[in-house]
């Protein structure tokens, strides 16, 4: 494994960059957060004043200290009342700030145990988690999960924050201590790229601006860290398959399609929804699932024009050249690309809620624009924290990870999650009272449950 804390390859400049923040509690990730924004000046002027008067209300009295303004700066990202009470984050806080090189949208996620599921729901879009690590404490279980969620969901980079390096007088010991922690911990879930950097978020050490006091870091601060990473958008663009789940079937009645002469209008058949992968051209061959139906692109519309081509993350609809039973929740894809729907399926649960899961449980499964009843099979295993395997068990609790297998009463055109992120991964629901009780991502599946090719379920209780 290669841990990186130097020389990052600058590989975007001007994209949208998504990152979350993860770690244990009293890391100091909102602190972290607060200090991006404070110190790459993304912090309007009344923000500001009403963050000095409250710092000053409890203690921090906005004296600086070695040149650097010591305000809470977790009040910038800790909105809620029950936050700010209690000093931790409870739910997802979304910010939103830009540099030079690019634009940024973070996610400050929790660190309390029982607000796991926030995490993931913060780590699901990012293209990078920093997960932060007091210097003082080292790895601990919670760091573990979140960079297991981290890997389980494949976001494509992962940064460690030591934070709090100054507590520990800038120890490069220290330092260097809780690196070989972390290493051994992404070796044993099989990362192979982690950035790791000495940080204090409370006074600004390596966090935008690389720190005097850290001369044996010679690595990028964080915020350049940032910048040159490249997206997902940067490593996906052109690498994955064509993916259109329907939304809905726009037909004469329902829309007008501007520019069309009023023969054509009247057979106008598009189907509407958003590219979530790869591109599209007029022309080319696709195939509609479930059923494994192939035809072609005969028209693309948008925003009152017909485009030659499409591309993720586009909104359009898409004419074809057959009219064939299509519907909201099949799939377009790019013909030969796609393994087929599926009604037996095989997947890694993040489990989200106090509900325990037991094999038997009866749950909707929503994938793309498709919601269909659903069956747990078998729980395969439980993630165990210490060695990052799966060990047997009876049922999944709260915040556990699991793999289990499932059979919908629909066959679902899923992708491994390890192919797409959009079409590998679904919500389990609860059909009593319609909470998320999981988010999964698939690992396997059986086409030849999906049945005869062309046929779509008609949705009912069988699912066992």
């Amino acid at each position: 494994m290669t841990l990186l804390t130097e020389n990052v390859p600058d590989l975007a400049t001007g994209s949208l960059f998504r990152f979350a923040t993860a770690g244990s509690v009293d890391d100091g990730k909102s602190t972290l957060v607060g200090r991006l924004l404070h110190d790459s000046k993304s912090v309007l002027a009344d923000q500001l004043d009403a963050v000095e008067r409250t710092s000053a209300e409890r203690g921090f009295g906005g004296a600086a200290v070695d040149g650097v303004q010591q305000l809470d700066l977790a009040l910038l990202t800790d909105g809620l009342r029950a936050e700010r009470e209690q000093g931790i984050t409870i739910d997802v806080a979304y910010r939103y700030f830009a540099t030079a090189k690019r634009s940024f949208i973070l996610a400050d996620c929790p660190g309390h145990v029982q607000y796991t599921r926030n995490t993931v729901t913060g780590a699901s879009t990012a293209d990078a988690v920093v997960v932060l690590i007091d210097a003082r404490k080292g790895v601990l279980e919670q760091t573990r999960r979140h960079l297991a969620v981290a890997r389980l969901l494949r976001v494509p980079n992962l940064i460690a924050a030591v934070n709090k390096i100054d507590l520990v007088d800038y120890s490069e010991a220290r330092f260097r201590s809780v690196e070989a922690e972390l290493q051994r911990a992404a070796a044993e879930l099989g990362e192979t790229s982690l950035t790791v950097a000495p940080v204090s978020a409370l006074r600004g050490d390596n966090i935008v601006n690389r720190s005097e006091r850290t001369p044996w870091y010679a690595g990028p601060s964080l915020l350049e860290i940032l910048e040159r990473l490249p997206s997902l958008t940067d490593l996906e663009t052109g690498s994955e398959s064509f993916r259109f789940p329907v939304q809905t079937v726009i037909r004469p009645q329902s829309a007008l399609a501007p520019g069309l002469d009023p023969d054509e209008y009247r057979d106008y058949r598009g189907y509407a929804g958003q590219i979530v992968a790869g591109t599209v051209r007029v022309g080319d061959a696709v195939a509609v699932l479930p059923g494994e139906r192939t035809t072609v692109v005969s028209a693309i519309d948008a925003a009152g024009e017909q485009l030659d081509e499409a591309f993720a993350p586009q909104s359009v609809v898409l004419r074809l050249r057959e009219d064939l039973d299509i519907a909201r929740g099949d799939l377009i894809a790019e013909a030969g690309t796609h393994g087929g729907s599926s009604r037996d399926i095989q997947a890694s649960l993040c489990w989200l809620s106090p509900k325990a899961l037991e094999p038997g449980s009866l749950v909707l499964i929503k994938h793309g624009s498709s919601t269909v009843r659903g069956r747990i099979s078998e729980i395969l295993g439980r993630l165990d924290l210490d060695t990052f395997t799966d060990q047997p068990a009876a049922r999944l609790g709260l915040n556990d990870i699991g793999t289990v297998r499932l059979r919908v009463a629909s066959p679902l055109p899923i992708d491994a999650y390890a192919a797409s992120r959009h079409t590998g991964s679904f919500l389990v629901i609860d059909p009593g009272d319609g909470n998320t009780l999981a988010a999964g991502l698939v690992t396997g599946s059986d086409p030849a449950s999906a049945g005869p090719a062309g046929a779509r379920s008609a949705g009912g209780p069988d699912v066992s």
